[in-house]
């Protein structure tokens, strides 16, 4: 029997699996997220067609997408080198969101805006082709074969992804688990409107020039781990 508690899902209100919160946050987090989310944060429409640039106060000449943004320190160093680019970020875990808070306000950042949530639910209402780039760095590999299916990289977000970036846009893909590394191989693989864009083993193991690591990866690499970096481009739309 369905737990009554728990939301019925839809389309553009899917289940969610993960942790959104540990210990409470510290007082001086805390007042910092009262003070900077009603600025940076966003939260889900009720309407159709939203333009994710709208959520800038000023136009930005492209939009980037991170989800599960982790610590934010990827997010806020790019946010840092391209401040031209609004940079959109999706993360559950108050933690996170927290620490994503405190690079904002020590680095003055005035382009990035925040999904402290699940990032699916806004997607759902955005416009076709609305993103240049997007992140997905360092997901839960959910590693059990029974919870494979909770993975980000599938056919329903994959179609979703392939329906909001822009013609040419990437998709950038990076793991220390070789388990996650290879699904997401097959599944980008088999969807017609991705391409992998590796020519050498170099392409994957070696991260691109412009990459900031986050914190999870610094860690993975201190304990000896191998991590791997895809770029994906996304084809041309037919007609």
């Amino acid at each position: 029997m369905r737990n009554s508690n728990r939301p019925i899902p839809t389309p553009d209100r899917p289940n969610f699996y993960g942790r959104r919160g540990s210990r409470p946050l510290k007082d001086t987090r805390r007042v910092l997220l009262d003070r900077l989310m009603p600025k940076f944060g966003i939260g889900y429409p009720d309407q159709n067609g939203v333009d994710p640039s709208s959520y800038f106060d000023d136009t930005p000449d492209q939009v980037w997408l991170e989800i599960g943004f982790g610590g934010g320190e990827h997010l806020a160093g790019q946010a840092q080198a391209n401040p031209n680019v609004g940079i959109i970020g999706a993360e559950p875990f108050l933690d996170g969101v927290g620490s994503l808070a405190r690079h904002i306000d020590e680095r003055g950042l005035t382009n990035v805006r925040i999904i402290a949530d699940d990032s699916r639910p806004l997607l759902y209402k955005l416009v076709d082709a609305c993103f240049d780039r997007a992140f997905l760095l360092f997901p839960d590999p959910w590693p059990k074969k029974r919870h494979a299916e909770r993975r980000f990289i599938g056919p329903k977000n994959l179609a979703l992804l392939a329906r909001l970036l822009k013609n040419g846009a990437e998709f950038r893909v990076a793991s220390d688990d070789m388990q996650y590394i290879s699904w997401t191989l097959q599944h980008m693989h088999n969807h017609p409107d991705f391409e992998w864009l590796a020519e050498g083993a170099d392409d994957w193991r070696a991260p691109p020039e412009d990459w900031v690591k986050t914190r999870y990866e610094q860690k993975a690499l201190r304990q000896g781990k191998k991590c791997n970096y895809l770029r994906f481009r996304r084809k041309p739309r037919n007609g």
